[in-house]
């Protein structure tokens, strides 16, 4: 990180501020949060993504141009405990004092990470927030109310906007409930943890190959397949975020598909949604 630091001041002085040619901009994190970030802000805003799509928020390191992009904004919309923040923020905020920093994970129920499975974890509070609708409404009201603090002028432009929103994300959960309730088979195996608010939302159990970050030793998934198998597990999710070769041989020992899933779209409704199709289908 301190390579970067020198640069960041130039940057900031070049390209910070207000007063910008890319006219009224806000960043975000990661592209989930452009779902909900884009469709209150409406017209009013451009959204920047400091990490690109294919890159893991877990362990991203910026470049000098993101980070111009970051001096260029009006303000910084977080997604909460994500490895990027952990590792960037208060650089961001030194660098940029002009920047207004809004934590889009104010009032979320947090979950210990489950980073390997035999229900141990590592204490952490899993960052993955986005991935469940009731997680995704709170969200969605942060994101109301930092567009309103930011522009009062336009705040009734945002609440309608956020009233669309929250409606399609309820009509989703309602579907997802549809799909999900009854489902026999109710756990699922996942590389990277990414699914622990939607299993929690919707009773099903994620049972994770990956260690406290790590790839799992050979004991562990020795332990994973015994435990998938009893499970009845028939879907083994990946990532194109993360190495797939363990995934693969847990599959093939148990009899599961594999299904490549990528909840760091920025298609938030479509990929709960086929997840959740992926679960249900035989």
């Amino acid at each position: 990180m301190t390579a970067l630091v020198a640069p960041l001041f130039l940057l900031t002085a070049c390209g910070g501020g207000h007063g910008t040619s890319h006219g009224q901009r806000l960043t975000v994190t990661m592209e989930p949060q452009r779902y909900f970030v884009e469709r209150i802000a409406g017209k009013h805003w451009n959204v920047h993504t400091v990490v690109p799509a294919g890159q893991s928020p877990e362990t991203y390191e910026p470049t000098p141009r993101e980070m111009m992009a970051v001096a260029e904004s009006q303000a910084y919309l977080r997604i909460g405990r994500i490895g990027f923040e952990m590792a960037w923020m208060s650089t961001i905020r030194e660098n940029n004092p002009h920047l207004r920093v809004f934590d889009l994970s104010e009032g979320v129920t947090w979950i210990e990470g489950q980073c390997t499975h035999h229900h141990h974890d590592h204490g952490a509070m899993d960052p993955h927030i986005w991935n469940a609708t009731r997680t995704a409404q709170i969200i969605a009201r942060n994101t109301l109310d930092a567009l309103c603090a930011i522009d009062p002028a336009h705040a009734s432009d945002y609440e309608t906007n956020f009233r669309a929103l929250t409606a399609e994300i309820d009509s989703t959960g309602r579907v997802l409930h549809a799909m999900l309730d009854t489902l026999s088979h109710r756990t699922f195996v996942i590389y990277h943890p990414t699914l622990t608010y939607f299993a929690d939302e919707y009773g099903l159990t994620q049972l994770s190959i990956e260690a406290d970050g790590k790839e799992p030793s050979a004991a562990s998934m020795r332990a994973l397949v015994d435990e998938a198998r009893e499970a009845g597990v028939r879907v083994v999710f990946v990532q194109q975020e993360f190495d797939r070769k363990h995934a693969e041989s847990l599959a093939a020992e148990i009899g599961a598909r594999i299904v490549t899933i990528h909840p760091l779209s920025a298609d938030w409704k479509t990929e709960m949604l086929r997840i959740a199709e992926s679960l249900t289908t035989p």
